[in-house]
């Protein structure tokens, strides 16, 4: 009976050691998978926290760079005037102004508009689209849908300008013969409150027009 007791206590105390083994073992991989997994996450995040980073450098340089043809204009004056100005450039894209803005919240007019008033919805951050005799139909019809549901825009024909369309921002300038330019996009993208805004945020409505 003593030896059956014997052997009995050492066969469990080997399964025990066995089953011990095993549980280490099981932890073991336990703990190497947690490892690999946190360093894929580790990793994953690295990854796309310089997607991010990446991406959002990109677009600032996108945005800082020019549009291929636009003129720029820096140090306008921003005084309220009664006066008629005489602006250096047509349209005009800055300077002295009226006190107040035309309404430029998707306004499309067809007729033109005073300048100095135009001027001033330039300054609160508007694109002004201006067009002459020699933008066709279709473009104009284009050119209206796209300033009637974005707001900071406003369009009104133009006729003392040399290209059939001009796309005008605070300081800045574009001249294109279609509507279907890609740069058109671009211009609404990066001026309609854009960075060039002497003061984003005012008002494009309680104005004239």
């Amino acid at each position: 009976m003593a030896a059956n007791s014997k052997a009995q206590k050492a066969a469990r105390k080997a399964r025990i050691e066995e089953m011990r083994k095993a549980e280490q073992a099981r932890e073991r991989r336990n703990k190497i998978i947690t490892i690999a997994a946190s360093a894929a996450i580790v990793a994953g995040l690295a990854v796309g926290g310089w997607y991010l980073v990446d991406s959002a450098d990109n677009k600032e340089k996108a945005q800082a760079a020019p549009i291929n043809g636009e003129k720029t204009w820096s140090n306008l004056s921003r005084n309220h005037v009664t006066k008629t100005v005489n602006y250096p450039m047509h349209p005009p894209v800055g300077g002295d102004h009226k006190p107040v803005w035309q309404n430029c919240n998707g306004n499309v007019y067809d007729k033109e508009i005073a300048e100095g008033n135009a001027v001033h919805s330039l300054e609160h951050g508007a694109v002004w689209v201006t067009y002459n005799d020699k933008a066709t139909a279709a473009d104009v019809k284009t050119l209206s849908a796209r300033v009637s549901k974005t707001p900071y825009s406003l369009m009104s024909p133009y006729r003392n300008e040399p290209s059939p369309i001009t796309l005008n921002a605070w300081g800045h300038q574009l001249k294109a013969t279609k509507a279907s330019d890609p740069r058109v996009a671009e211009f609404f993208d990066k001026y309609v409150q854009g960075k060039q805004t002497p003061e984003p945020g005012a008002s494009c409505t309680g104005g004239t027009g």
